[in-house]
C-alpha cells in the first residue's frame, strides 16, 4: 500500500517536466536555425562572387567589366538575399570579386544582423585575339 501511494504522488511530473523545458527546446532550435542561416549566407556569398569574377575574365576592360561582374554576381542571389547586397570588381590580368551579404534574423527579407559576410573569389583575364 505504501508503494501505491508514492506512485500516485508522481502524477504529472512528466507534463510539468516538458512544460519547463519547452521554452529550452525552442530556444535551441532558434539558435540552430540561426546558425543554418550564417552558414548559407557564407556560401551565397562566396557562389555570388565565382559568378561574378567568372563574368568578368569574360567581358571586356572598364565599366563593361564591372557591370558583367556585378549583374552576373546577383542574378546568383534571390531577392531576399539581393536586397542587402554588395558587389564590387576589379582588377587587371588577375580579376576579383567580394560579394558581402547580411546575415538574417531568422527569415531572409524580414531584419538583418548588422553582421556581414563576404564571399571572394579571383581568377586570370581571358585572353582576347
Amino acid at each position: 500500500m505504501r508503494r501505491r501511494g508514492r506512485l500516485r504522488a508522481d502524477r504529472g511530473q512528466v507534463a510539468i517536466e516538458l512544460l519547463g523545458m519547452t521554452p529550452t527546446i525552442v530556444l535551441t532550435l532558434v539558435l540552430m536555425w540561426q546558425c543554418v542561416l550564417a552558414g548559407y549566407a557564407f556560401t551565397l556569398a562566396g557562389n555570388a562572387a565565382d559568378e561574378g569574377v567568372r563574368a568578368a575574365t569574360a567581358a571586356p576592360r572598364g565599366a563593361a567589366r564591372q557591370g558583367a561582374c556585378s549583374d552576373a554576381a546577383l542574378r546568383h542571389l534571390s531577392g531576399a538575399w539581393r536586397d542587402g547586397a554588395s558587389v564590387s570588381c576589379g582588377g587587371t590580368g588577375f580579376v576579383t570579386a567580394d560579394v558581402k551579404l547580411k546575415v538574417p534574423v531568422l527569415f531572409p527579407g524580414f531584419i538583418d544582423f548588422p553582421v556581414t559576410v563576404s564571399g571572394h573569389a579571383g581568377a586570370v583575364e581571358e585572353v582576347k585575339d
